[in-house]
């Protein structure tokens, strides 16, 4: 496992911590530009993981400058998840749990992190 990212364009991913970490620079309001940029960048580029079977974690982050875009969340993660089908993981059914927030920042990108689903981190306060 590396934490060296692949890709020089709009679309790079490293794995990292047991998971994978994916970044999309730029926004724009059509969900459905991200599912074959993402897609094409998977086919054409990454030399990484291979799917597994399992339950996975799926946190998808939204950064934004000024006002909020005028996105549907679901929409967005439903395009990114088809994105990575076949990739991250075999089939979409394996996330278990989905987390789609969209926040201000200094940058315009989204995030996408993997992780399995025994592979996280138990929070200090549920030990």
């Amino acid at each position: 496992m590396s934490d060296e990212w692949t890709g020089k364009g709009k679309v790079r991913a490293r794995e990292i911590g047991g998971g994978l970490e994916i970044t999309v620079e730029g926004l724009t309001t059509q969900a459905k530009y991200y599912k074959p940029l993402v897609h094409e960048f998977f086919r054409k580029e990454w030399r990484g993981a291979r799917p597994a079977w399992g339950e996975y974690v799926v946190e998808i982050t939204m950064d934004y400058i000024g006002d909020p875009p005028w996105m549907d969340l679901d929409n967005l993660a439903k395009a990114l998840l088809d994105a990575i089908k076949g990739y991250a993981f075999h089939d979409d059914a394996q996330v278990a749990r989905l987390l789609v927030e969209r926040q201000a920042s200094e940058r315009e990108r989204i995030t996408i992190r993997v992780d399995r689903r025994g592979d996280l981190p138990v929070p200090p306060g549920l030990r």
